[in-house]
């Protein structure tokens, strides 16, 4: 399954669409003229298409709003702790300088967690992450919250690791296993908002008593029609269609 999905994060990325047409054009412009160069004006044209901001900013807002949020403010004493998804640390190596750290795009996944312990004292903190590339690293990604927790002053006493997980079914079947944890206890479940719904779908159906705190908001709600960045275009379609894809994929596999 871990194979699988790297093979899906590749398939998702416009620029690789763009790559197997033009490709595909390049071959067959020889022979066929007509079919080559209508295949390299296609690419052309789906490179150019996916620095629209105002359609993938429409798909994920509507990924987005599929999980409710918590209003700020809201009384947390319920609940246990917090269930953060690995994915906002950037790879082991630039970690490997003492006192450094280094946070991707989904910063949030690691900030917000540090408002919610500071504000909630009652609140435990559970990080899942373990590898996500193919290579095992000198870091997990575990390892890596672990320094950036410990850096920001986080008491180690409420912070619990799970450091083998690979994918997002891992989190949910691995984390749950942790020695003197209680998945059916009400825990909050954190991480990017266009990946909740899969996220939520596997959980629960490993059996955790889960709340979603959706963070890392990537789409307005009403959609920029008139924006057009490739680099920013590229980066939202391939996390959209990734998200999307994946759902179906866990879905059919049984996991959700």
């Amino acid at each position: 399954m871990f194979l699988a999905s790297k093979f899906l994060s590749f398939l998702t990325q416009p620029v690789a669409w763009a790559i197997f047409l033009l490709l595909a054009g390049l071959l067959v412009l020889r022979r066929w003229r007509k079919t080559g160069l209508a295949f390299c004006w296609v690419a052309l044209l789906v490179l150019l298409l996916t620095g629209w901001d105002g359609p993938v900013d429409h798909v994920l807002h509507r990924l987005e709003s599929q999980s409710a949020s918590i209003p700020p403010g809201s009384d947390l004493k319920p609940y246990v702790g917090v269930v953060v998804l690995g994915g906002a640390l950037s790879g082991s190596r630039l970690w490997e300088r003492p006192g450094q750290i280094a946070l991707n795009s989904s910063a949030e996944r690691m900030v917000v967690p540090l408002a919610l312990l500071q504000r909630h004292p009652h609140l435990k903190l559970v990080f899942t992450g373990g590898e996500g590339n193919l290579k095992w690293s000198k870091y997990t990604e575990a390892d890596r919250a672990k320094i950036f927790f410990d850096l920001m002053g986080v008491d180690p006493a409420r912070v619990v690791y799970e450091s083998a997980s690979r994918t997002t079914y891992d989190n949910a079947v691995m984390t749950a296993k942790l020695p003197g944890l209680d998945p059916k206890q009400p825990w909050l479940l954190l991480t990017t908002a266009a990946h909740m719904p899969r996220s939520m779908g596997v959980f629960v159906k490993a059996g955790w008593n889960v709340t979603p705190y959706p963070v890392d908001f990537r789409a307005a709600e009403e959609p920029d029609w008139g924006g057009y960045s490739i680099l920013d275009g590229m980066e939202k379609w391939h996390y959209a269609l990734h998200e999307m894809i994946g759902y179906v994929a866990y879905r059919l596999a049984g996991r959700i």
